[in-house]
């Protein structure tokens, strides 16, 4: 059982591997075997189907076989800053993705305001 004044977000880990499965373009499969975790386990995990405390060798396998530091799902759980690989810090293609992931989601806010311009003028 989790103490009463721990704080974990299990949601928040879910997030993070669900992210980093997108990004990695690798299969639920694929990590579980890297982990050497169960597939059940890791679906739990990625989509928080069974939040309870695991040990923490299971978030370590899991963060090692998504390539973060062994203490990043660790980290997220317990809502510290978690911090990127060193790899990642400095990556010009991630800037680069993270640079096209933010004007599309600009694009979608505006598009999102011209439909509701144009429904409200077919009213």
């Amino acid at each position: 059982m989790a103490d009463a004044g721990e704080q974990n977000d299990w949601d928040a880990v879910a997030s993070a591997i669900q992210d980093r499965l997108n990004d990695m373009r690798v299969t639920q499969m694929d990590v579980a075997s890297r982990a050497h975790v169960s597939l059940t386990t890791l679906r739990e995990l990625q989509h928080n189907l069974n939040p309870r405390r695991r040990r923490p060798q299971t978030l370590s396998a899991v963060s090692e076989a998504l390539g973060w530091p062994s203490d990043y799902l660790a980290r997220v759980l317990h809502g510290e800053p978690a911090r990127a690989h060193a790899d990642e810090v400095d990556d010009s293609v991630l800037r680069s993705l993270r640079s096209l992931e933010s004007e599309i989601e600009l694009l979608r806010g505006r598009v999102a305001r011209v439909e509701q311009q144009l429904a409200a003028g077919d009213a």
